[in-house]
């Protein structure tokens, strides 16, 4: 990252905000994965080292919202919407269209979705959005999630686990097992294992 926070490779003519910490190991690919980021919370989003942040993941984060992406962690065009808090943990793998959503954003009510919709008319840009309850998300160590799946509010993914493609994800799911479905249900038990931990950084 330049001192300006500027990517040099990057295509699109915006910053790494303030309040967003890349190591210096991390890869972020375009600074566009911030057009919809408006958190005022100090260390807002957190990239740890060795962790690759590839064209499409958009961090959709509301104004006091959180995200921590541990080390050696893979998303690719995943959208990150968030009210509260998500947790990626180190070397976890998020594939192709994983949405990853601590709030639904709107309510159930259609009147009162109704009246949102006319509210996001009025706006620029324009944002659909309600005050709806926000629900942590937290996702473990080495956890696989394959492409198209949605992890819904308030839910844990252990350790080890693995999500099958195009899962949705609205309860929590136990260590070094695989759940697979809408909604997801755990087909099997995978052999627990002890994960070492990260590679400590290089002296200088």
């Amino acid at each position: 990252m330049n001192p300006d926070r500027t990517l040099p490779w990057d295509w699109f003519p915006g910053r790494v905000p303030e309040n967003v910490t890349v190591h210096p190991e991390a890869y972020l690919e375009t600074t566009y994965s911030f057009q919809m980021f408006r958190s005022d919370a100090v260390d807002a989003i957190h990239i740890g080292r060795g962790s690759s942040i590839y064209l499409g993941v958009m961090f959709d984060l509301g104004e006091q919202a959180r995200v921590k992406i541990g080390n050696y962690v893979l998303m690719n065009g995943a959208p990150i919407i968030c009210d509260r808090e998500i947790t990626v943990g180190d070397y976890s793998l998020i594939s192709w269209n994983v949405v990853l959503m601590d709030t639904p954003r709107l309510p159930v009510d259609p009147q009162q979705r109704r009246l949102a919709l006319e509210r996001a008319a009025t706006q620029i840009p324009r944002r659909v959005g309600a005050a709806v309850a926000a629900n942590r998300i937290r996702i473990g160590t080495n956890v696989w999630i394959g492409f198209d799946c949605c992890v819904l509010p308030g839910v844990t993914i252990g350790d080890g686990a693995v999500i099958g493609a195009r899962s949705v994800v609205v309860t929590d799911v136990p260590s070094f097992s695989v759940a697979v479905g809408n909604p997801a249900r755990v087909i099997r038990q995978l052999e627990p294992c002890v994960l070492p931990p990260t590679t400590p950084a290089p002296t200088m």
